[in-house]
């Protein structure tokens, strides 16, 4: 901080030494001007200066100093009090600043909650022409063309559904509910609800659960469970889907392994990051490289680790390690 009160200063300090030497200039072309006593007049001037100079930078220096060390936020009630007509200006000026930033941020955050709540309604909407559609194609005796649609509805049902999940994610903590839950049913309805994909790509499924139950949210569970399948089927051609779990150390482990194309090892750290889709297919338009982020995303506020094992052309496994029973005081809050 002092030396950026010299710096401040500078001008002054400097206008303040160019006059003594303009003094003991004067003094020695005019002999009639004795120097010994304009040196002692600039001794004394400088050493009055300088403490005047630490006098001054004691009491400026406190209302500098508050500001450096005040945290960045909206609150006014630490903006240190001014004691000068300039500090004066700079203590109304950053309290104006923060309270029209205050206003502009709720203001925001009210624009984003009903942008938030419109699109849910829209979602909520949409599904109920959506579940007819479905009942419709459902009665269609024309099998190849009711795949098709089927495949078609599928589609857009996922892209809803992960849509409604994403705007509700900032907001998960609200809305866990913690309970044992049954491994099998809720792996198999994950299945069933992509099964005509499935079926259309020849892919089956093999589930071998050592343990059958975890504690966990029931509906984020499942979503993050319905992101890795619809991605491992996606990437996959005809082939297996091997789902299993175990107990390691205290936790439950599920795994969740299919036979795709694997992942490039230099895309492995970076799978999970919003928007990433490869490298190796980039031109691949399928690819949103929001599935594995939102899994991810919602996995965290759980305290699920996922991690990811893979080779390119020889498919990809993701593990599923679930935090032991006591770790689920960090998630209740007790």
């Amino acid at each position: 901080m002092l030396k950026t009160y010299l710096a401040e200063r500078r001008s002054w300090i400097l206008l303040f030494f160019f006059l003594q030497l303009l003094t003991l200039s004067i003094s020695y072309i005019d002999a009639a001007i004795p120097v010994g006593s304009i040196l002692y007049i600039v001794f004394l001037s400088i050493l009055l200066f300088s403490i005047f100079l630490i006098l001054r930078y004691k009491k400026e220096s406190i209302f500098y100093k508050a500001l450096e060390e005040r945290e960045n936020h909206f609150d006014t009630s630490d903006i240190p009090t001014a004691s000068t007509p300039f500090e004066r200006i700079v203590e109304e000026s950053m309290t104006d600043q923060a309270e029209l930033l205050k206003k502009a941020a709720s203001e925001n955050r009210l624009a984003m909650e009903q942008e938030k709540d419109d699109l849910l309604y829209w979602i909520h909407e949409v599904k109920t022409p959506l579940t007819a559609m479905h009942l419709m194609i459902e009665r269609m005796e024309d099998e190849p063309l009711k795949a098709n649609l089927t495949y078609e509805w599928l589609r857009i049902h996922l892209l809803l559904d992960r849509q409604l999940h994403q705007k509700r994610i900032p907001f998960m903590e609200n809305d866990l509910f913690i309970e044992q839950i049954e491994l099998e049913p809720l792996i198999f309805n994950e299945i069933k609800t992509i099964q005509t994909w499935c079926i259309q790509k020849g892919i089956g499924f093999e589930v071998d659960l050592e343990e059958t139950k975890v504690l966990s949210d029931t509906k984020w569970l499942s979503f993050i469970l319905r992101q890795l399948l619809t991605n491992a089927v996606k990437y996959s051609d005809a082939s297996e889907i091997h789902i299993n779990s175990c107990h390691q150390d205290g936790q439950m482990i599920l795994q969740v392994k299919d036979a795709g194309r694997g992942i490039d090892p230099k895309d492995l750290p970076r799978i999970f990051e919003k928007g990433f889709t490869s490298t190796t297919h980039h031109h691949d338009r399928a690819s949103t490289g929001m599935g594995l982020y939102l899994a991810k995303k919602a996995a965290q506020p759980l305290l699920i680790d996922i991690q990811v094992e893979s080779e390119l052309g020889s498919g990809s496994t993701f593990t599923l390690t679930f935090p032991r029973r006591n770790e689920f005081v960090d998630i209740l809050g007790v």
